[in-house]
């Protein structure tokens, strides 16, 4: 269920994404004006503005809900593992890995000279 959500989620994201920059900008009226409008009749005489931003909205309305079940799932995840019967020990009870080597004396300095 969790990975088909991602699945579902990326297909909306890219799809939003293409949707968006398919819309006209608010500077597209001018093209229309010089005799540009032929390209809108694709999507009807009221061009493309209402379909598109109600694909637009279906889009960002899905991509909220999916944003916020992943959210909610990441949140509530219970991961399992295969240590949970073994049974914890303190750090008193660990013996470390590597030993440390034992130190060596100073050598002292028998001369009985003094430095200044």
């Amino acid at each position: 269920m969790y990975t088909a959500v991602i699945i579902v989620h990326i297909l909306v994201s890219i799809f939003l994404v293409i949707v968006v920059l398919l819309q006209a900008g608010k500077g597209a009226s001018i093209g229309a004006s010089l005799g540009g409008s032929s390209s809108q009749t694709l999507f009807g005489s009221a061009g493309p503005t209402t379909f598109l931003s109600k694909i637009t909205a279906g889009c960002a309305i899905a991509f909220m809900m999916t944003s916020l079940y992943l959210t909610y799932m990441a949140v509530n995840r219970t991961t399992s593992s295969i240590m949970k019967d073994t049974p914890a020990t303190t750090k008193h009870e660990s013996q470390p890995l590597i030993q440390p080597a034992p130190l060596s004396p100073v050598p002292q300095d028998t001369s009985g000279a003094t430095s200044k």
